[in-house]
């Protein structure tokens, strides 16, 4: 079979992207929405605020009566109607929240005002009305959140001021982890000669877990084509979208490529012209998909920010936007060759991109310091501090 052709970063992107896909819902308590992504558009089911209220503690009058003094003819608190139509020479005293009287439009703060024997006066200039308008928020109908929309702490306490408390959200997509070679072992167990720990499985279901979507762990596989075969299979069960690490090399152990086909799976690419990462497999059976990912726990990190977490939050109906910044580079970079697109693990802090110690794709600790990954183009060999560069949060 005949080599298929390195893809270029935005080759690769766009082949992912292009599988129509399709964004199962239901509908969820609103308590447990958190993290979710909206199914559908929400509209305000009324106006916000529902009605005119005092902004602060104070007096409701009648705007312009220039009274020495006002006789205080009720008492509102939040969540209690008024009663009494206010007149001139007349006011209210009000709680902030507290549903306006009738007559009155106009609070003058309690810090301008003496009150003494059921009368109030006003000592002290009040620029302000201190009344929030019916609707000046939002108005019946009015779109609130569009789909996709990721619900974070302050969308779902929106929610819960419409009295929203059921929501419809995408189905998160489940997405199988199979790490494969016959030398990792699983954390807290000894290592014997040429062993090492399994770190892959963890990266991979945090991050899955971050995006959104739900990690299965289908647990490891031995460097053993007909096993990765009948693993592959399995899977295809229990999961929308599949990711294997390890095994996609050239070398005599690495059977993840032919394996998936075995499985019946078809191969869109099989490598990509990035740094670290360039093994990557991706391919696609009917509705499922499949990535299989270099072993080196950096690559199998960057490759899933950089190209299966877009493909997921897809499924989720979410539109991806990767958050990218411009940053002054701290110090000199370079590279011995600069034939792919390099992600390089470094820190951003106000605006300036800090490199890390960084040993290549294996170096996992380095990594674990950076909170962004400097993107260096295709034939960039060198880059000088100073310079402006692009980065990447992860």
């Amino acid at each position: 079979m005949a080599a298929r052709p390195m893809l270029s970063v935005e080759d690769a992107e766009k082949a992912i992207a292009a599988p129509r896909v399709s964004v199962s819902s239901e509908a969820v308590a609103l308590a447990t929405a958190l993290g979710r992504f909206l199914a559908q558009d929400i509209f305000s089911p009324g106006d916000i605020p529902e009605f005119d209220k005092s902004a602060m503690d104070g007096y409701a009058y009648v705007s312009g009566d220039a009274s020495p003094a006002f006789r205080i003819v009720e008492t509102i608190a939040a969540g209690t109607p008024p009663r009494v139509v206010v007149t001139p020479g007349q006011c209210a005293k009000i709680m902030t929240g507290a549903m306006m009287p009738v007559g009155a439009n106009r609070v003058v703060r309690r810090e301008c005002t003496i009150e003494e024997n059921g009368f109030m006066k006003i000592v002290a200039d009040d620029a302000n009305t201190n009344i929030r308008r019916r609707g000046e928020d939002l108005k019946t109908g009015k779109l609130v959140l569009a789909k996709g929309v990721r619900l974070r702490p302050a969308q779902v306490a929106l929610l819960a001021s419409l009295g929203i408390a059921e929501v419809p959200v995408a189905v998160p997509p489940r997405v199988g982890v199979i790490p494969t070679g016959s030398e990792l072992v699983d954390p807290g167990a000894p290592l014997a000669p040429g062993q090492i720990y399994d770190s892959n499985s963890y990266s991979l279901s945090a991050q899955i877990r971050e995006a959104g979507a739900a990690p299965v762990l289908l647990g490891r596989v031995e460097d053993n084509e007909d096993a990765t075969v009948r693993a592959i299979t399995a899977a295809l069960d229990e999961c929308d979208v599949l990711i294997l690490s390890g095994g996609v090399s050239a070398g005599d152990f690495d059977f993840v490529p032919a394996a998936m086909r075995k499985a019946g799976f078809t191969l869109q690419f099989e490598k990509i012209a990035v740094q670290p990462g360039m093994p990557t497999v991706f391919a696609t059976k009917n509705n499922a998909f499949a990535f299989g990912l270099p072993g080196n726990p950096v690559s199998t990190f960057v490759i899933f920010e950089v190209f299966i977490k877009p493909l997921l939050l897809r499924l989720m109906g979410h539109a991806v936007r990767p958050l990218r910044q411009p940053a002054t580079l701290t110090a000199d970079f370079s590279r011995a060759n600069g034939e792919r697109a390099a992600f390089v693990p470094v820190i951003l802090r106000d605006g300036r991109a800090e490199l890390v110690s960084y040993h290549g794709s294996a170096h996992l600790h380095a990594l674990g310091r950076a909170n962004a990954l400097l993107r260096v183009p295709v034939g960039q060999k060198a880059l000088a501090a100073g310079s402006i560069v692009d980065v990447r949060l992860i």
